[in-house]
């Protein structure tokens, strides 16, 4: 036969499930708040990521009056998507035109691990010169004072705006007659070497396909 708990020990066993109850109860309310929340704020979050890329596109290719997302699909770019395939996990490249219909450039998006965190950075490429048009970086971490000169420092943003590919990373003005020449940031050599790495990566890749693309492939 049990014997009954003493009404001090009845009381705190009461007061822990309680205590448990609402703290999960809480949690509950709490994890339905941020999905409601995610819900009602990612249609906004995803507007304004495609605002500040297309400005991006639009710099990067100097302007362009429209440009043609094309999807790079088993080694080789494509307008249009096969049936039943899905974009969201496909890499694109954008391609610009000015008002007459020609060609200005493709645009691409890349990235490479800086000093504190990845960097993502879309630049234009021009296949007619083999040169780029700009770059601009959409996401970065680095050091303030230092590394956040990638964006902010115009002398170093500026060179990609005309430059030769491949790149090719040197000291302050060890690079006069170099066309494929980018001056890197004093301080912020690792940050700078990142920038630089992203795009020669990505044109190591991509340079083929946007060199021999051809309408309507």
């Amino acid at each position: 036969m049990n014997a009954s708990l003493p009404a001090d020990q009845a009381t705190q066993r009461v007061s822990a499930r309680r205590l448990l109850a609402t703290l999960g109860g809480a949690g509950a309310l709490a994890g339905a708040l941020l999905v409601f929340a995610f819900q009602a704020t990612q249609p906004t979050i995803l507007a304004n990521k495609a605002r500040e890329l297309a400005g991006a596109i639009g710099e990067v290719l100097r302007d362009p009056a429209r440009w043609d997302t094309l999807y790079v699909v088993e080694g080789a770019l494509r307008r249009d998507l096969p049936a039943g395939t899905d974009a969201r996990g496909l890499e694109r490249v954008y391609l610009g035109y000015d008002g007459d219909g020609r060609r200005v450039g493709f645009a691409v998006e890349t990235g490479a691990p800086g000093f504190q965190d990845r960097i993502g950075l879309i630049f234009g490429y021009d296949p007619a010169t083999g040169r780029l048009l700009g770059m601009k970086v959409l996401q970065s971490s680095e050091t303030p004072g230092l590394g956040d000169k990638i964006y902010k420092d115009s002398s170093f943003v500026n060179q990609f705006g005309r430059v030769a590919v491949p790149l090719r990373g040197v000291k302050h003005g060890a690079g006069r007659g170099d066309s494929t020449a980018v001056d890197m940031i004093t301080g912020a050599t690792i940050s700078s070497r990142a920038v630089i790495r992203a795009v020669n990566d990505a044109l190591a890749r991509l340079r083929p396909l946007l060199d021999g693309y051809r309408e309507g492939s």
